[in-house]
C-alpha cells in the first residue's frame, strides 16, 4: 500500500529516529509499503520518518539510476538500525533531491566512502563499505535517522537563499505526483 510521504516542516523529519526489533510489528508490510511508495514516486530511496514513522529503517532501490550508473543495476537494500562507522576524508559533490522536498535540487557535498553497520529485513547483521552514488544514497537516507534533510548540508548562503522556497513547500505550494502530507 502507497503511504503518503511527510513534506519538509513536519516534524517526524527532524526527530532522530529509535532503533527496532525483529518483534517490530508487520515490520516486511512496512518494508513492502516503503518500496512501493518509493517507486510510484520516482525515488530510489525513502527512509522510515518520510513516511511518518521515527523509527532507524530505510530502503534503496537504485535501479533506475543504472543507465548513468550500470553499478546501481539492481542495488536494493533494506537497512534497519543503521549506524555509519567510518567516512572517508575524500569527498564529492552531486545534485540531491528528496521526495519531503519536492522540486527542489542542490549540490551537497559528501565522503565518497562510507562503511556501515545495519541489520537487513531478517535481521542478519553486515558491515560493508560502499563508495560513490552507493555511499552518496545512503548517506542521504542515513541522514534522515538523524533529523537531518539535504539543504542541511548547503553552504549557509544557499540555505539563506533557499528560505522563501522550504517556506512554500511547508505551506503545500508545490506540485508532486505522489501522495504526501503536510503536517
Amino acid at each position: 500500500m502507497t503511504k503518503p510521504v511527510y513534506i519538509y516542516g513536519s516534524p517526524v523529519l527532524r526527530k532522530i529516529a529509535t532503533d527496532i526489533s525483529p518483534d517490530y510489528p508487520n515490520i516486511s508490510g512496512l518494508i513492502a509499503d516503503m518500496f512501493e511508495t518509493m517507486e510510484k514516486s520516482d525515488g530510489v530511496g525513502l527512509a522510515a520518518p518520510q513516511v511518518g514513522l521515527s523509527i532507524r529503517l530505510f530502503v534503496i532501490d537504485a535501479t533506475p539510476m543504472a543507465d548513468e550508473h550500470p553499478e546501481m543495476d539492481g542495488f536494493r537494500k533494506v537497512f534497519i538500525n543503521a549506524q555509519i562507522v567510518s567516512r572517508s576524508p575524500e569527498t564529492a559533490q552531486y545534485s540531491e533531491g528528496c521526495l519531503s522536498i519536492p522540486n527542489l535540487r542542490e549540490d551537497v557535498e559528501r565522503p565518497d566512502t562510507i562503511v556501515i553497520r545495519y541489520v537487513d529485513e531478517k535481521f542478519v547483521e553486515h558491515e560493508e563499505e560502499y563508495s560513490g552514488i552507493a555511499a552518496r544514497i545512503i548517506q542521504h537516507e542515513y541522514d534522515h535517522l538523524d533529523g537531518i534533510l539535504f539543504t542541511d548540508k548547503v553552504s549557509p548562503i544557499r540555505r539563506q537563499l533557499l528560505k522563501s522556497k522550504l517556506f512554500a513547500i511547508s505551506k503545500g505550494r508545490f506540485n508532486a505526483s505522489y501522495k504526501y502530507k503536510i503536517a
